[in-house]
This record gives structure tokens, sequence and C-alpha cells, in this order.
């Protein structure tokens, strides 16, 4: 993949992860036209990720009105609001990302080495996928 300046603001946005979170470590990661894959790894659980993540069971609120902080939300949160600043300020696209992520904790080293390559491979999928035609 071949960044335009959206693409180099995006990859600068995650590169700057671990300075917000300092108990992060960045792997794998590809900034595609129309989405973003990477991994995230917590190296130090003081008051970050999974443990601090929204119950099951919510009061009748918005599930993503709340986030919680120093949690992957509030990473994610972070990531998506500098580059959707760079956006506005710079393009005429008003709304860059769909609500919410996707998310998968990587449980052991086989896992995590299935869904890197699966990361590393991406952009030579790029041709085939349904937006590729799209101007972005």
């Amino acid at each position: 993949m071949v960044l335009n300046n959206a693409g180099k603001i995006a990859k600068e946005c995650w590169l700057d992860i671990t300075e917000h979170y300092p108990n992060t470590r960045l792997h794998e990661c590809v900034i595609m036209p129309n989405h973003v894959h990477g991994i995230l790894q917590i190296v130090n659980n003081a008051g970050v990720g999974v443990q601090n993540i929204e119950p099951l069971q919510q009061p009748k609120q918005n599930q993503y009105q709340k986030t919680i902080p120093r949690s992957i939300g509030s990473m994610v949160r972070g990531f998506k609001i500098g580059v959707t600043k760079w956006f506005r300020k710079n393009t005429n696209v008003y709304t860059v990302w769909q609500r919410n992520y996707y998310e998968h904790i990587i449980r052991n080293e086989q896992s995590y080495y299935k869904i890197s390559e699966y990361i590393i491979k991406n952009p030579s999928h790029w041709l085939t996928d349904k937006y590729y035609e799209q101007d972005f």
C-alpha cells in the first residue's frame, strides 16, 4: 500500500498511541484505503485493557456514549478522533469511520501468527475488495 496524505496521518496517529498509552506495544498494522488493521498489546495491565471493558449488563443507555478511560475502546477512539480531525480540516470528508470497531483477543502464539499474517497480506487483496473502484 502506498499511503496518500490521509493514510500517512492515519499511520502517524496509530504510532502516537504509545505516546498517550505508554503501557501499550504496537505490532503489525496496515492502513488500507477503507479500513485499518492493527495489533495492540497491553504490556502492563495496571488500569489498562480488558478488565476495563464495560459490563455486559448496562443501564438503559447507548453503548457508544460511554468510553472507559485507559481502555482499548478509548485507544481506538483517540486514534479515530485524530484521523477525523485531519480529514475535517483538510478535505470535504466529514464522516470518516464506521461506528464502533471490531476486536479480537489474541490468546496464544498460533493465533498471533495467524492474525499477523492476515494483516501483512491484507494489501494483496485490495484489488478484489468491493470498494476498490471508489474514490477515497
